[in-house]
């Protein structure tokens, strides 16, 4: 994990200077693009890896992990809903609001009993924040693109931990709930890569 922070980080710093010698609003725009790209890239494959160790090997891995990322579906399909222009794009994030909000009540109402000792999220982690925060930097051009490539890759990381924990034995109630959540996430998943497609 530490490695591939260190490439993200290279790869950030590498493209800043970069951008930096062009000069211009623009260049610094693009700069920062650049670096908020590579951050949702790095941010994709640690979320994966997470998922598919720490969120399935143990119940609070799981509950924290689906917790926190049913939090960041929600905060960033908030943001679609009044920064994108596109109604294919907002009607996604419209869909997954309330498919996530869903998500988050039965979450809720389901770990007190079976993960009594487990303290659900309340907060997102420093990752997903900064997902949070590159979405709200994205330029309005820019915009539908990272939120789509974000969808994509946090619907894909849900998935492993839903898989990976939908026959778990010592949480069956849990488990229940990740093998009922798997068509959804799938439809979201597919959907913003449809949409993601289609702008070439």
């Amino acid at each position: 994990m530490m490695k591939i922070t260190a490439i993200a980080s290279i790869a950030s710093a590498a493209a800043l200077l970069a951008a930096c010698g062009q000069g211009g609003d623009s260049a610094q725009q693009n700069a920062e693009e650049t670096v908020n790209a590579t951050q949702d890239m790095t941010s994709g494959v640690v979320g994966q890896t997470s998922a598919a160790t720490m969120g399935t090997n143990t119940v609070e891995g799981f509950v924290t992990n689906l917790a926190v990322g049913n939090m960041y579906e929600l905060q960033a399909a908030e943001i679609a809903q009044a920064k994108s222009t596109n109604a294919d794009v907002k009607a996604l994030a419209a869909m997954i609001r309330t498919d996530h909000t869903r998500a988050g009540e039965k979450l809720s109402a389901t770990a007190p009993t079976a993960a009594p000792n487990v303290a659900v999220p309340t907060t997102l982690d420093q990752r997903r924040q900064g997902l949070i925060d590159n979405l709200n930097a994205a330029s309005a051009g820019d915009f539908d693109k990272v939120y789509l490539e974000q969808q994509v890759a946090a619907h894909n990381e849900t998935l492993t931990l839903l898989n990976g924990f939908s026959d778990n034995a010592d949480a069956p109630t849990l488990a229940a709930l990740a093998r009922e959540l798997v068509p959804t996430v799938t439809q979201h998943r597919d959907r913003a890569q449809q949409l993601l497609d289609a702008m070439g």
